[in-house]
């Protein structure tokens, strides 16, 4: 394949398509780990069980069960792809509006039924997204073009996560909910525009193709001991920021910020420092390789939650709130574009689906099983420790790194 220039590589259409593809499969998630979060601790539910809201997040582990369904079998409108993201899209609005109408303190299983409809369908867009996404990138574009979509993930956030409290202090509840909810018309439009990659004659011709090949073809081309080293790392690399940002929102409120505050100060310096991220690592993923991105910015993510610390001892300061929640959106966003651009080089495109939910399930087990304890663990050593704890958990995956993609990986090197 001929080398893309830099100006061919950045300003095409399959880069706009991950970026917008991208915000609508972050917004669900955040959702449910900022904005429900925040909105039960608004409301006077206690810690542990904030912290056991994790628990909804189940789908997210388990998508690859159901994902070979979506590589096999497809809705009789906009073709195997995007009938299904359509669908999932618009569950997902009506979904998340259905928030606003429920009682927290009065019925709070029916706010963790309804969390985890959000979850399955949120999981559900993922599966078939992440799938498009590598049908649509060739192996040149891999790192950018996730780079790209990490960050539209994460800017996605400044939605529920700060949009949402600005206007909670301003408006009821339910109509902040329908109001998030109605920027998932963002990934029905676009849907709508696009048109299928070009992988579509390689779908699966069974149900039974669909579940055994995907994973068969991936132990035959790893062998089943580098495959399942693998596997572990996947669990491993995010565990410390995937835990440090679980109880975010609750934190900042806990240090007594305003919901202003929050939305203002915290999520404008995470907008800042997104843009810069996504200037800085989007070049830096075409010029690099993944193997040596995932060092560099496993360091910097490392890194990052020492600066939850550090706001924990300073406590209600602004100025620190920004650079916490800039050096965050910075650090964690740079570590997970190299990610996820590590789990798609590992995918065969023809089984995109259920290898890319397996990879990304893995990654979702800390957030949903660590995480449930995230609330408990504080209530038991303080907010400081908590995120000394966090950091001492990414230091595994970040040594397997030696392993798994070395400093000088000429394979890796290969899609840079």
């Amino acid at each position: 394949m001929t080398k893309l220039s830099m100006k061919e590589a950045i300003f095409n259409r399959r880069m706009l398509i991950c970026i917008f593809t991208g915000f609508s499969s972050g917004l669900p998630l955040f959702v449910l780990y900022q904005l429900v979060p925040g909105w039960l601790r608004d409301e006077g539910v206690s810690l542990a069980e904030i912290g056991l809201f994790s628990l909804i997040g189940i789908p997210y582990v388990w998508k690859f069960v159901w994902s070979p369904a979506l590589d096999r079998f497809s809705f009789p409108f906009l073709g195997r792809r995007r009938g299904w993201m359509l669908v999932t899209q618009i569950t997902l609005l009506v979904s998340i509006a259905a928030f606003g109408f429920i009682d927290p303190t009065m019925n709070i299983w029916s706010v963790a039924y309804l969390a985890a409809a959000v979850a399955f369908f949120s999981a559900s867009q993922d599966i078939v997204i992440d799938a498009y996404r590598r049908e649509l990138l060739s192996d040149q574009e891999l790192g950018l073009g996730n780079s790209l979509n990490v960050q539209a993930y994460r800017v996605s956030g400044l939605i529920p996560g700060s949009l949402a409290f600005i206007l909670a202090d301003h408006m009821p509840w339910n109509t902040v909910f329908i109001i998030v909810a109605a920027f998932m018309f963002i990934g029905v439009g676009v849907t709508l525009c696009i048109k299928e990659a070009h992988i579509e004659h390689n779908a699966p011709k069974s149900i039974k193709d669909a579940v055994v090949l995907p994973f068969k073809d991936f132990i035959n081309r790893e062998g089943l001991k580098s495959a399942l080293f693998i596997l572990l790392f996947l669990v491993l690399y995010k565990l410390g920021d995937s835990m440090a940002t679980a109880l975010q929102t609750p934190f900042f409120i806990d240090m007594g910020f305003t919901k202003t505050q929050i939305g203002v100060v915290a999520k404008s310096a995470g907008l800042i420092a997104m843009m810069v991220g996504l200037a800085v690592g989007g070049i830096v993923m075409l010029k690099l390789s993944i193997s040596r991105a995932l060092w560099l910015f496993g360091f910097v993510q490392i890194i990052s939650i020492l600066g939850f610390a550090a706001l924990a001892e300073i406590g209600n300061n602004v100025y620190a709130l920004a650079f916490a929640m800039g050096f965050e959106y910075l650090g964690v966003g740079l570590g997970t574009a190299a990610f996820v651009a590590f789990m798609a080089k590992q995918t065969n495109p023809t089984f995109a689906a259920t290898q890319f939910a397996l990879f990304s399930a893995l990654t979702a087990l800390p957030r949903t099983f660590a995480n449930a304890s995230t609330g408990l663990i504080v209530e038991q050593i303080g907010w400081t420790g908590f995120y000394f704890l966090c950091v001492g958990l990414a230091i595994p995956g970040m040594l397997m790194l030696l392993k798994v993609a070395p400093w000088h990986d000429k394979e890796l090197e290969k899609s840079a």
